[in-house]
């Protein structure tokens, strides 16, 4: 199995080289993956305390990112190395200043994996939710290099729980922790006869409050919102955007209407602009003078989570697609959320659905039918508001848990 591993990895990297050619995110990939061994010694040295912390992408990173936190504040002489997998999280936190390098992830040859791991020589590593590869792996348990997986979730889907799936099943064997979300990974692996597992949680959680502790105030939304409420699409997508459309054209003066589209690109901005028979403004033209639009698109990357702090309910993106963003940036503030039908693969949805913090649509109907009830039962929407905001308090605290089992083994 290995054999046909390695082999897939090589296609896959010759591949990206031919999508380079003519795909952005190929291009930055390739590109980002050439020369790493010099990008990896220019900022690590030999004989330094290192830390490798792998993120697949932009999510991955923000549950990573307590526990870089964390260890840079109780260990600063520690190195943070940081690998990404996708350009949408290396592009856009290739500048964070906590990690001492941070590079996009070689891909996963037998020969990168070894030298990867002897130019850094990790005290420990950790693998943030998923991004299994084997290579990484079995030379960090070769060298006895301890591995965790942080914030994992299983579903009976995956690979490990096939009956295909004793390779995968092998892979796991070689981490030293897996830190789980919930009680159904850990049955589910048990099951597999992986039981190096713990259930410490979701570190998402921590970051969101971390995020509320420091949010900044948004002058041009208080001005916008002036004494109305807010209705905020968070990361939208064009289905999500087109439900909301329809609805504010009709009702444009129930509430102000703010969206945070997922991709700020000038043709996409355009586009939402021609949604509304209402008057529309971008955050980047903003001023008193207009502050009496209908609503306010904002047309930048790195506000969003400050401002859900304004909106009394909030529509996450992506229910429409691949799945769900994040919702908890909003649930933190008291928020209530709604989203689109493809929810089932992220726990805190299903949860907060359960408490009745949030909820589903999957038509214009349906959104129009929870909007309203909403709006109109105030007791209802208290209970929401509180069902969120008491959901984050509740399951806060899984980077403390991790760290209190990793640390002490080590120092």
């Amino acid at each position: 199995m290995s054999i046909l591993y390695n082999t897939g990895i090589y296609i896959l990297n010759v591949f990206a080289h031919l999508l380079a050619l003519f795909n952005i995110k190929a291009r930055l990939w390739v590109e980002g993956t050439n020369n790493w061994e010099s990008k990896i010694s220019g900022k690590i040295k030999p004989g330094e305390r290192n830390v490798w912390i792998h993120c697949a992408s932009l999510g991955e990173f923000e549950q990573g990112r307590p526990l870089i936190e964390a260890l840079k504040k109780e260990y600063p002489e520690m190195k943070i190395v940081l690998t990404f997998f996708s350009p949408s999280g290396y592009e856009i936190r290739k500048t964070y200043d906590k990690a001492d390098c941070i590079i996009y992830l070689p891909s996963d040859t037998p020969s990168n994996a070894r030298k990867f791991v002897d130019l850094i020589r990790p005290e420990f590593a950790i693998l943030v939710k998923y991004e299994f590869w084997n290579n990484y792996i079995s030379e960090l348990y070769s060298q006895t290099i301890p591995l965790y997986l942080v914030s994992g979730i299983f579903r009976p889907e995956q690979h490990f729980f096939r009956w295909y799936g004793s390779f995968f099943r092998n892979i796991l064997r070689k981490f030293s922790l897996l830190f789980v979300q919930d009680k159904a990974s850990v049955e589910l692996l048990k099951g597999i006869g992986i039981t190096n597992v713990m259930v410490t949680g979701d570190t998402r959680f921590d970051r969101v409050v971390q995020i509320a502790g420091t949010a900044r105030d948004i002058a041009q939304l208080e001005q916008f919102r002036g004494d109305e409420k807010v209705f905020l699409a968070g990361s939208s997508w064009k289905q999500d955007e087109e439900i909301i459309a329809q609805y504010i054209n009709a009702n444009p003066y129930k509430l102000k209407w703010v969206f945070a589209p997922h991709e700020i690109h000038r043709e996409n901005i355009e586009r939402i602009e021609k949604l509304f028979t209402v008057k529309c403004v971008r955050f980047s033209e903003f001023s008193e003078e207009n502050k009496d639009a209908r609503v306010l698109i904002i047309d930048n990357i790195g506000m969003l989570s400050s401002a859900y702090r304004y909106s009394y309910i909030a529509a996450i993106g992506g229910g429409f697609g691949k799945g769900i963003h994040n919702i908890l940036e909003a649930a933190c503030w008291g928020v209530p959320v709604m989203f689109g039908p493809r929810h089932e693969k992220f726990r805190e949805a299903i949860d907060l659905i359960k408490e009745n913090g949030a909820a589903s649509f999957d038509s214009y109907t349906t959104f129009r039918d929870l909007l309203e009830k909403w709006l109109s039962d105030e007791p209802f929407y208290l209970k929401s508001a509180k069902a969120a905001s008491q959901y984050i308090i509740e399951n806060k605290g899984a980077t403390e848990k991790i760290l209190a089992e990793i640390l002490p083994k080590r120092y």
